[in-house]
């Protein structure tokens, strides 16, 4: 009898005992950049919402994050999910394929702009023969896109009478100097860095044209046309179609599907949160975090999105 009151109270008290500590690294992003305080904010709510979990948080990039997830230096990361299906296939800056990266969410799209001076004369992409051009630092998601742009339409970066590759801001000063014609980016619209040039210079975007984009769509579902409505920049009189891609949020595959069903819910929960960080996550819903952009849902994400009718 003594006993079997032991065992049973002892039962009772392992029932009772909080989660164990589950220790993770979460990759956001570069300095002065809005994945630091956006991965700060999903720190904080996970960190109240999910049980025992515990999230160390670093700087990162999205082909850094995706690659220290797969090489086990991470647990969850921020990532553009063009760069990440890049990942998956093995594709150049990867040296490998990625295995053990997995799909928590979307959470807004990224739109590559092709930002023109008026008078370049460059109204698509085959018209950037010749010209100066400005992008960002080499690896960089936009500048790889860049790099794919011009040969997708028989050209390079040789074909260019000068590129330079700088931050947003240097890139806003060439441009303001005339001393490139062109500059290409991949963020949010409208962008800071495009709405101080255009306070300065007469601009205008370059639409993707629909064989560029096919091409782009076939080879990396990752990627998605995108409207840059009309009034976005200043001058912009209509709607102009882009390459975009969504940044989302990955996960170790291995990731226990409980923690990552807590996480998914919270994340759901919390969108007002997380759009106070970053705008341009306002208003969505499971279902855009849902959506599907070729990268495997992780078991206990795709838990939560079946169980509300997203997925």
């Amino acid at each position: 009898m003594i006993k079997r009151t032991f065992f049973a109270v002892a039962a009772t008290a392992l029932i009772a005992a909080p989660a164990a500590a589950q220790q993770v690294t979460f990759m956001t992003g570069p300095q002065g950049g809005s994945w630091i305080p956006l991965g700060g904010a999903l720190k904080g709510m996970w960190e109240k919402d999910v049980s025992g979990l515990q999230i160390q948080q670093t700087p990162g990039a999205g082909i850094s994050n995706v690659r220290g997830i797969d090489e086990g230096k991470a647990q969850i990361g921020i990532a553009n999910s063009s760069t990440t299906v890049d990942g998956l296939e093995g594709r150049a800056p990867y040296p490998k394929k990625v295995t053990k990266v997995c799909q928590l969410a979307n959470l807004y799209p990224q739109y590559w702009q092709l930002v023109a001076l008026a008078d370049a004369k460059v109204n698509g992409f085959a018209d950037l023969k010749g010209k100066s051009l400005v992008t960002q630092q080499k690896g960089n998601t936009g500048e790889l896109l860049t790099a794919l742009v011009l040969k997708m339409n028989g050209m390079s970066y040789e074909s260019l009478s000068k590129v330079n590759f700088n931050s947003y801001n240097e890139s806003v000063a060439m441009m303001k100097d005339g001393h490139a014609q062109v500059f290409t980016l991949g963020t949010t619209a409208p962008a800071s860095a495009v709405m101080d040039l255009a306070s300065a210079r007469d601009v205008k975007l370059v639409p993707v044209d629909d064989k560029t984009m096919g091409e782009l769509k076939k080879m990396n579902p990752g990627y998605n046309k995108l409207i840059i409505k009309a009034g976005t920049y200043p001058k912009q009189d209509k709607d102009v179609a882009v390459i975009g891609y969504s940044t989302h949020i990955v996960v170790a595959c291995d990731l226990p599907e409980a923690t990552v069903y807590a996480m998914t819910k919270t994340m759901a929960a919390n969108v007002p949160a997380m759009a106070a960080v970053v705008k341009s996550i306002e208003g969505i819903t499971a279902k855009d975090m849902a959506l599907d952009i070729g990268v495997r849902f992780h078991t206990g994400a795709a838990k939560y999105y079946k169980e509300v009718g997203a997925m």
